[in-house]
C-alpha cells in the first residue's frame, strides 16, 4: 500500500569495520563513535536531542516494544547518550503514560489502579483550554482541540474502554492493555499499536522533539502468530532461497513492520502541525533504521534506511545507492535536516559531510 504521506528517500548504508548484530547494533545510530569524536560517542538520536531538545518537557523519549527480557546490552540497545552508556527504551505502555501525562504516585500496583480510577487528564484541565481559545483564535483552537482528542483515545485504549469513535469490526470488549502480559509473544502488536499512538501524542502535544521506537532486539525471536506463522523472525532471517516458504513468511513478518511505519506516517500527515502550518509530517523526520544488510550472512554492508517526511528539506520520492559512502555521512545528513550544521558525526575517518542528493539545495 503506498501512502499519500509516502514522500521518501531510501537509501543502503555501510556501516565500516561493524560485523553481526552486536557491530550493527553499535553503529547503527553512533557511527562508530567515541568520546573524542564529533558527537563524543552518543548515538544521534541524543545528540540531535541535546542540541534541540531544551525548553521541552523532556530532551527525548525512548519507547520500546519488548525490548527488556534481555536486559541492556549491545544486542539490545541502539540509543547512547556516551560510549557505553546505553539509554534504555520503556517497553511498557503504562509506564510511559504515566510519565508523560499521568499525575500518580505509588507503587506500581496503586499506580494502574488510580490511573484506572482517576478522572481523565483533560477534564482536569478544560478551565485552561476554555481561557486559551481566546488568545489563540478558533482555527489554532481547532488544531488543539484535535491533540487533545487523540490523548482522550490513547487514555482509552489504556484503560480497555471502547472508543465511541470506532465504528465496525469486532464487537468483543477490548482487551485493556493494562491487562497484558507485556512479554508474552502474542501481546507483541497490541504493545507496539499503543506505543506508536503514545509516541505521535507526545510529538503532537509537544513533549519531545526527539522520539525513538525499538521493537525488540537483535536475534528477537518474536513469533508472528498473527500471521499464522510458527518459526521466530531471526530464525526466519536465515533461511536461503532455497526454502520458498520460509522466505515468504519472512517477507510477510517485514510487510508488517512495513505498514507499522505507514501507520506513523499516515498519522503524522493527518494531524494538523500545532500552531503551524501544514502536517505535523510536514515537519517531522522520520528515520526507519536496521543494523544489518544481510541477516544470513551477518553482514553490515547495503544496510536499506528510510526516510520520510520534513517536506520541504528532503528532496523526497527517490531510491538511492550510495555506492558504498560511510554511514557516517547518513548519519551527518539527519543532523543537518534537523537544522543543525554538524559536518562531522560518529567516526570521521569513514566520511565528512552530508550524502549528496538528500537534502533539497
Amino acid at each position: 500500500k503506498e501512502s499519500s504521506a509516502a514522500s521518501d528517500v531510501y537509501k543502503r548504508q555501510e556501516f565500516k569495520n561493524a560485523t553481526n548484530h552486536e557491530g550493527g547494533m553499535a553503529a547503527m545510530l553512533t557511527g562508530s563513535g567515541t568520546a573524542s569524536t564529533p558527537g563524543g560517542g552518543k548515538s544521534i538520536d541524543q545528540h540531535i536531542a541535546s542540541k534541540l531538545g531544551g525548553g521541552k518537557r523532556f530532551d527525548s523519549l525512548e519507547f520500546g516494544v519488548q525490548t527488556s527480557a534481555w536486559g541492556a546490552g549491545v544486542q539490545t540497545r541502539m540509543s547512547y547518550s556516551a560510549p557505553g552508556a546505553y539509554v534504555s527504551p520503556d517497553d511498557d505502555p503504562r509506564s510511559v503514560f504515566r510519565r508523560i501525562f499521568g499525575d500518580v504516585t505509588g507503587d506500581p500496583g496503586e499506580v494502574d489502579r488510580a490511573l484506572v480510577r482517576r478522572r481523565s487528564i483533560l477534564d482536569l484541565t478544560r478551565g485552561e483550554l476554555t481561557g486559551m481559545r481566546d488568545r489563540v483564535g478558533a482555527a489554532q483552537m481547532h488544531k488543539i482541540d484535535a491533540h487533545l482528542e487523540s490523548i482522550r483515545t490513547v487514555e482509552r485504549r489504556l484503560q480497555g474502554a471502547p472508543d465511541p469513535s470506532s465504528v465496525g469490526g469486532s464487537c468483543d470488549e477490548p482487551t485493556p492493555v493494562m491487562a497484558l502480559d507485556l512479554q508474552a509473544n502474542d501481546s507483541y502488536p497490541a504493545i507496539g499499536q499503543a506505543q506508536l499512538d503514545l509516541m505521535l501524542t507526545a510529538l503532537a502535544c509537544d513533549a519531545t522533539q526527539v522520539a525513538t521506537l525499538q521493537w525488540s532486539h537483535t536475534v528477537g525471536q518474536t513469533v508472528f502468530t498473527w500471521l499464522n506463522q510458527g518459526d521466530g523472525h531471526h530464525n526466519l532471517s536465515h533461511y536461503d532461497r532455497s526454502n520458498q516458504s520460509g522466505i515468504d513468511a519472512y517477507v510477510a513478518a517485514e510487510r508488517w513492520y512495513a505498514q507499522r511505519f505507514l501507520y506513523l506516517l499516515d498519522e503524522l500527515d493527518a494531524r494538523p502541525e500545532p500552531l503551524g502550518e501544514g502536517t505535523m509530517l510536514d515537519h517531522t523526520l522520520v528515520v526507519w533504521a536496521q543494523e544489518l544488510g544481510d541477516g544470513r550472512n551477518h553482514v553490515c554492508t547495503d544496510v536499506p534506511f528510510v526516510l520520510a517526511g520534513a517536506r520541504g528539506v528532503l528532496d523526497t520520492g527517490q531510491h538511492i545507492d550510495t555506492g558504498g559512502a560511510p554511514h557516517q555521512q547518513l548519519l551527518v545528513t539527519l543532523c543537518q535536516a534537523m537544522g543543525l550544521e554538524d559536518q562531522l558525526f560518529g567516526d570521521p575517518s569513514h566520511g565528512t559531510g552530508a550524502l549528496s542528493g538528500v537534502l533539497r539545495a
